[in-house]
């Protein structure tokens, strides 16, 4: 205890924050400081830990090995102690607080339109900072606490401290151009099997449900073009060959192609669920509580069980 007398706490806010970000004018702007005031602090947070903690390499802040081992420590005692000082109710129409959720642009299509609608109507002092990521490294930063939700398809074996629930399950379907179909307006598993696909992935080595359910039927298929977002897919297909299976929410989302037909894929592919993942220290936190359960409110709560363990 007696270091910690030497210790301005809120200087553990500070660092807290220059992990987070990697930055010290973002860092500034997330604790509402001045740049200056933000550095000086991370020169006594040097002194203090006799380590450089961020490190510039190709013009960009790193962690150090000492800062990436602070990072999950520094979280979880920072959360315990605004759980001790804070007052457990939460009021969201006078709440202010910023959370930052995890989720592709499929994931951002599907729940941001409702959550944004909703915050600006009932809690307006809520901002959300949105990150993308592989699924793996999205896992990482509700691990680490760099992200307080993530939302996509995980697996099931997380380790025990993740906390999940199933927001909806989702089925696959397919699109292509419809003047390159039969009078069907769908494909057969062989026609299926002979074009070429798009696949949209944040890295296309990451396996997906497609290629699973392919290696099952001991097939496999062509992907011609591999892309990480979903924006700009519907209008690649017009006018070409091209065939995208994706979850059926994609198309209602994004395809707003009118060349493109949608139709059941000619081989079974299993549903997925779409599911919201975060760290169990996160628990004791009423606002954290309150967003998790409105997500689950608003979309209808198609998973099953509270929103928990």
């Amino acid at each position: 205890m007696n270091i910690l007398r030497r210790i301005d706490l809120n200087l553990l806010v500070t660092l807290h924050a220059l992990l987070i970000e990697k930055h010290v004018s973002r860092a500034a702007l997330r604790l509402h400081k001045s740049q200056p005031a933000v550095s000086h602090a991370l020169a006594n947070l040097r002194e203090i830990f006799d380590d450089p903690l961020l490190v510039r390499r190709a013009g960009k802040l790193e962690r150090t090995a000492r800062a990436s081992e602070l990072l999950q420590p520094l979280t979880e005692a920072l959360d315990q102690l605004g759980a001790l000082i804070e007052q457990p109710a939460f009021e969201p129409a006078q709440a202010k607080r910023a959370f930052r959720l995890a989720m592709s642009d499929y994931g951002a299509g599907v729940i941001l339109p409702g959550l944004a609608r909703l915050l600006r109507g009932q809690a307006p002092g809520i901002d959300l900072e949105i990150v993308q990521g592989s699924r793996t490294s999205m896992l990482a930063s509700v691990h680490e606490g760099t992200a307080d939700l993530a939302f996509g398809v995980f697996p099931q074996d997380l380790p025990d401290e993740l906390r999940t629930h199933a927001l909806f399950t989702e089925r696959f379907a397919c699109a292509a151009d419809k003047d390159t179909l039969p009078k069907s307006g769908r494909l057969n598993r062989k026609q299926w099997l002979a074009r070429p696909h798009v696949l949209v992935a944040m890295q296309s080595s990451e396996n997906n449900e497609i290629e699973n359910a392919l290696s099952r039927e001991g097939v496999s298929r062509r992907v011609a073009l591999s892309l990480p977002h979903w924006g700009v897919a519907g209008r690649l297909m017009a006018n070409t060959d091209l065939v995208l299976t994706a979850a059926r929410r994609t198309f209602d989302l994004f395809l707003e192609e009118p060349r493109l037909q949608v139709f059941t894929p000619p081989f079974p592919i299993a549903p997925f669920d779409f599911t919201m993942v975060w760290h169990s220290r996160r628990e004791s936190d009423p606002a954290h509580n309150w967003l998790r359960q409105t997500i689950v409110t608003m979309l209808g709560d198609q998973g099953s069980g509270p929103c928990s363990s």
